[in-house]
Formats: structure tokens, C-alpha cells, sequence
């Protein structure tokens, strides 16, 4: 089991969670996701404990209470889905802008020829 913690502050440490959840009982592993550009945390994380009664302790106690100038967002953790095309992969992103082919230059398609 594991916890969501959102609403954190971004210059929280993975210490300072430990210490504020492990007043409800042990903390097994804390994981503070960073933003791939700038190494900053991203302002949520997860929390697993030894036991689901500290998980519900915790959540119960923390879940809105304000916490470094933010109230926390603190529940179960959901797992996570992975986004589907709708035909048996994964879905992409990229590409650029398809709807615009040319369109910028007077009616020009991208297609057609001007002689």
C-alpha cells in the first residue's frame, strides 16, 4: 500500500516526511518524484508503511492539515493507469501541428503547386 501526499512544498526533503509520518507509525520507503528539467521536486509524493492501520492513522490526521504553508492532499494512492491509443498501444505524443499545413500562406494547402 502507499500513500499520496500532494500539495507539498518544493523545497521539502524526503527526511521531512519520514519524520512528519513516522509519528503514526513506521515508514517504509518515502519517493519524491523530480521534474526532469530542473531536479525540482514536484510538489507531491508518495509515502508506504509498515502497516495499513498507520496508513489510515496517517491519512486521517494529515489529509488537509497545513504543513510548511500548504494544506496537504494526503489519501491512498491509486494505481497508475496507462493511457491507451485506442488500438492496442500506447498512446503518443508529438507530432507538431497537423491542422495547419500551409494554411498561413493565403490558402496555400502544402499540396498544390503555384505556376
Amino acid at each position: 500500500m502507499s500513500i499520496y501526499v500532494g500539495n507539498l512544498s518544493y523545497s521539502v526533503t524526503q527526511d521531512d516526511l519520514t519524520k512528519v509520518f513516522s509519528e503514526y507509525g513506521t515508514v517504509t520507503r518515502v519517493q519524491l518524484p523530480t521534474d526532469r528539467e530542473t531536479g525540482r521536486v514536484r510538489g507531491f509524493g508518495f509515502v508506504e508503511m509498515e502497516s495499513e492501520a498507520a496508513e489510515t492513522a496517517a491519512i486521517s490526521a494529515l489529509d488537509g492539515a497545513e504543513w510548511m504553508g500548504r494544506a496537504l492532499k494526503v489519501n491512498k494512492a491509486r494505481p497508475k493507469e496507462e493511457k491507451n491509443d485506442g488500438y492496442g498501444g500506447k498512446q503518443r505524443s508529438g507530432g507538431g501541428n497537423w491542422g495547419n499545413r500551409g494554411n498561413d500562406r493565403g490558402g496555400d494547402d502544402g499540396y498544390s503547386r503555384r505556376y
